[in-house]
């Protein structure tokens, strides 16, 4: 997507699941490397952004696990696919990049909240549900956008939630009118 954006495709980005910075980070292997998040602030796009899938890291079949993470709470989501779970401290981490990024962009920026939970596996009941863990990941993104022009949007629903991602494509749709006007 990063490519594309820079290469002038887009009035705006809706981008809600930001998990490969989870992967760069933490050392999955979905990571779309260090730039990712970066070419719409610095095209100077409307965006709207949030922390989907922040609380997983991806691997591949349980046995490609590297074996410092085998004793985290793993989930294996289909035979290809493993899942851990992040940390307070990794979530924090992930929190501080993508507020850094968005507090860099040029353009509007709205960065939505979602304070039900991040991804289908972090809402209550579910096997990666961690309040303690996406507050971790909140309070850094907040701390990082802090004093910046980045519009926070807190909502207390999950990011799946149909009225969350109504939200954010309408408030992309505004601020690109805005631009628009």
């Amino acid at each position: 997507m990063e490519a594309l954006v820079a290469s002038g495709y887009f009035a705006g980005v809706l981008d809600l699941t930001t998990t490969e910075l989870a992967d760069e980070l933490v050392g999955g292997v979905l990571s779309a490397g260090p730039e990712r998040l970066t070419a719409a602030g610095a095209a100077g796009l409307p965006q709207v952004v949030s922390l989907g899938a922040v609380d997983m890291v991806n691997f591949g079949p349980m046995d490609t696990v590297p074996e410092r993470f085998m004793n985290r709470r793993l989930l294996v989501h289909n035979p290809t696919v493993t899942l851990m779970r992040t940390t307070a401290e990794e979530a924090a981490g992930i929190g501080r990049l993508i507020g850094a990024k968005l507090a860099a962009a040029t353009g509007p920026v709205a960065m939505f909240v979602p304070r039900g939970g991040v991804s289908a596996v972090d809402v209550e009941g579910a096997p990666f549900w961690d309040p303690d863990a996406d507050a971790a990941c909140f309070d850094a993104a907040l701390s990082a956008v802090a004093g910046s022009d980045v519009e926070v949007v807190e909502s207390s629903y999950d990011i799946n939630d149909g009225r969350f991602a109504v939200a954010a494509a309408d408030r992309l749709h505004e601020l690109i009118q805005k631009g628009a006007a």
